[in-house]
């Protein structure tokens, strides 16, 4: 049978189906159809060139993988369909509570007995300190939100009046220490920090002979009746600190 046959009806099938539609062969001899010749000729003619016949080349079926390789590609698998749901209700990620240190100088309202220790010229290669005693007055303002200082101590190089002036930011939960004395008159660049674990470092910025230097503030060896005071300087970017002033504070009885 040569290539002809299989791509068109028998003669005498093309014959019958001028005056009927039964008996017309399908495509290749393939069973029987009801439309008449010249429509399944003009079905042939629509399609691909080769694809008619009833024959699929490998082009046809190739293009059919294709297409069902894609739908399958697209189509939502039901795990993945449910994954954003899923995340949505997923609880939020536990975020420590940040603590609450308005009351952080509550330890030290009221009257002290304070011996002071203080380097003449800080930074200076000097070994040379010198001693007061005195007192101090550390009053609750805000109902602790923040504390007044006042301290006056003598000793052989002379008098010192000075006041500290402490606030709690309750937004970033630090302490400023605002620093002044009665022969300057004004207040000091804020040192800032924060208590942890019973320990309160505070730090700033500022001039010394012409010099930005760090300071940092330490308050440490806290007790009911008892807590100790450390200011250091650093001209080397924190590597290295000079202490210059120690004061022991010991409670007041009333």
């Amino acid at each position: 049978m040569n290539a002809l046959a299989t791509c068109r009806p028998s003669l005498a099938a093309r014959g019958n189906t001028a005056a009927s539609t039964e008996g017309a062969a399908a495509p290749g001899g393939q069973g029987v159809t009801t439309e008449p010749y010249w429509a399944y000729a003009r079905e042939e003619q629509r399609r691909p060139p080769g694809c008619r016949g009833g024959r699929m080349p490998s082009q046809c079926c190739h293009g059919l993988l294709a297409l069902f390789s894609l739908v399958v590609v697209l189509w939502p698998l039901p795990g993945l369909a449910q994954q954003p749901a899923d995340a949505s209700k997923a609880p939020p990620p536990h975020t420590a509570t940040e603590r609450d240190g308005a009351h952080d100088f509550d330890f030290e309202i009221g009257t002290w007995r304070t011996h002071l220790s203080r380097r003449l010229h800080p930074l200076t290669g000097s070994t040379t300190w010198v001693e007061y005693e005195g007192t101090t007055v550390v009053r609750k303002v805000w109902n602790g939100r923040a504390n007044l200082v006042e301290l006056q101590v003598d000793g052989p190089a002379g008098h010192i009046e000075a006041l500290s002036l402490r606030l709690y930011n309750p937004h970033s939960h630090q302490w400023s220490l605002n620093f002044s004395n009665s022969a300057g008159g004004t207040l000091s660049t804020p040192t800032i920090g924060e208590f942890r674990n019973g320990r309160g470092e505070f730090y700033d910025q500022e001039t010394l002979n012409d010099r930005a230097i760090l300071v940092r503030f330490v308050i440490s060896d806290i007790t009911p009746t008892s807590c100790h005071f450390e200011q250091a300087f650093s001209d080397d970017g924190g590597k290295t600190w000079e202490v210059n002033w120690i004061a022991t504070d010991t409670r007041v009885e009333k």
